[in-house]
C-alpha cells in the first residue's frame, strides 16, 4: 500500500483509491472521474480510452453516463494495483485533452 501511495503522488490528485470486497477480500482499485459537458463527449473518451486499453494489453472497468466516464484501474492477475495501473492512469489523463 505505501508504495500505491507514492505512485498514487505522481498522477492528478483526481485519481482516488477505492476498495471494493469482492467474495471474501477486499480488493484496491484506482478510480477516476471524468466530467463532458454531454453524452457524445463522454462516449468519445470511453472509445479513446477502449483505443488505449485495447494498445496497453490492460483493462479497466468504464462506466460511460451522460456527462460523465468512470475509469477503474486494477489488475486481475494479483487482485489489487501494480505499477502498470498507475501508467496507464496517467495515459488515459493524456486522452483529455487529445480531440
Amino acid at each position: 500500500m505505501q508504495a500505491s501511495a507514492e505512485l498514487l503522488r505522481a498522477i492528478p490528485h483526481m485519481w482516488r483509491f477505492r476498495t471494493e470486497r469482492q467474495r471474501r477480500e477486499s480488493i484496491l482499485r484506482l478510480e477516476r472521474i471524468f466530467r463532458f459537458s454531454n453524452f457524445a463527449e463522454a462516449l468519445s473518451f470511453t472509445n479513446r480510452v477502449g483505443d488505449l486499453a485495447e494498445a496497453e494489453g490492460h483493462h479497466p472497468a468504464i462506466l460511460t453516463e451522460w456527462g460523465q466516464v468512470t475509469v477503474t484501474l486494477w489488475t486481475h492477475a494479483i487482485r489489487g494495483l501494480h505499477r502498470n495501473d498507475f501508467i496507464v492512469a496517467a495515459k488515459i489523463d493524456s486522452l483529455v485533452a487529445a480531440p
